[in-house]
C-alpha cells in the first residue's frame, strides 16, 4: 500500500487538482511556533504537496459558515517524511499552519498514515483557526482485511453533500469506523448519527484505558512489594475486562 494507492482511492476531480510543492520557508512562516518546530520542519519534512482542493467550484459542494468555523474548501496534501522525523508533531503543525481542514496523507519509510483535524475560529483571534479537538488519525495496514473496503469508502464521489463541513465530516466518520474495525474485525458505515456519536465515545475510552493499562503494567512490573503489585494486577483486570466490554459496543 502506497501513498499514490491512497489518492488515486480519492478519486480527485481532474478540475480540483493543484499538484504543487509547498516550500518548506511557506510552513515555516505558518506553522512553527517555536524554533524547535522549525528545525523539525528543516530537518524532517522531504516533500511536501497540495495535491487538490475541494470546493464548490470543483466538487459542487456548498461552503459552511457558522459562529464556530467556516469551510470554504478542503485541501488534499501529501507528505513525505525523512526517516527518524517526529511524525506526529509535524503532521500536527501542518494541520495548524493551513487554513482550511486538510486530508493528509502522509508516508515514512513503510508507514502510512492519514490524519484529518477539524479547525475552528480562534477565541482570541476572530481571523485566525485553531485545531477543534485532536487529530484524527488512520495508520493503514495494507495486510488487514477491512483496508480495501475503508480505502474505497474515501471516493470523494461517496461522501455526504449537504455542505464542506458534512463532506469532512464523512470523511471523519469513516477514519473512525476504519479504527473500530481495527479493534473488531468488521468495517462498518453508519447513516444513523446516535451510533456514530457512540462509536467515537467508545473509541476514546478504550484509547484512554488502553494507555492507562500500559501505564499500570510499567508501574506492576517496578513493584518491589509483593501486596501492591498484586492490588495493581487486580487493576489490571478489572481495567481489561472493561476493555472487552467496551470492544463489544463498537
Amino acid at each position: 500500500m502506497t501513498a499514490s494507492s491512497i489518492i488515486s482511492g480519492l478519486r480527485l476531480p481532474d478540475d480540483a487538482r493543484v499538484d504543487q510543492r509547498v516550500p518548506k520557508k511557506l510552513l515555516v512562516e505558518n506553522g512553527a511556533p517555536t524554533a524547535a518546530d522549525r528545525r523539525q520542519i528543516n530537518d524532517g519534512v522531504e516533500d511536501l504537496r497540495w495535491l487538490a482542493s475541494l470546493k464548490p467550484a470543483t466538487i459542487g459542494v456548498p461552503v459552511f459558515r457558522d459562529n464556530t468555523r467556516e469551510y470554504l474548501e478542503i485541501a488534499v496534501l501529501s507528505l513525505v517524511l525523512r526517516a527518524g522525523a517526529k511524525a506526529g508533531r509535524l503532521t500536527e503543525l501542518i494541520h495548524r499552519a493551513i487554513p482550511y481542514p486538510v486530508f493528509l496523507v502522509q508516508s515514512q519509510a513503510n508507514s502510512l498514515v492519514l490524519s484529518l483535524a477539524h479547525l475552528r475560529w480562534s477565541h482570541g483571534h476572530s481571523d485566525q483557526t485553531v485545531l477543534d479537538g485532536p487529530l484524527v488519525m488512520a495508520t493503514v495496514d495494507a495486510d488487514f482485511s477491512a483496508t480495501a473496503a475503508f480505502i474505497t469508502s474515501l471516493d470523494v464521489s461517496s461522501q455526504p453533500r449537504q455542505n464542506i463541513f458534512v463532506f469532512y465530516q464523512g470523511w471523519v466518520e469513516r477514519f473512525e469506523a476504519y479504527a473500530a474495525a481495527r479493534l473488531t474485525g468488521r468495517f462498518v458505515l453508519t447513516q444513523d448519527d446516535a451510533f456514530s456519536m457512540r462509536r467515537r465515545t467508545a473509541l476514546a475510552e478504550h484509547e484512554r484505558i488502553t494507555r492507562e493499562i500500559s501505564s499500570l503494567r510499567v508501574r506492576a512490573f517496578k513493584e518491589t512489594q509483593i501486596n501492591h503489585r498484586v492490588e495493581l494486577n487486580l487493576q489490571l483486570k478489572q481495567l481489561e475486562s472493561l476493555l472487552a466490554e467496551i470492544t463489544t459496543t463498537l
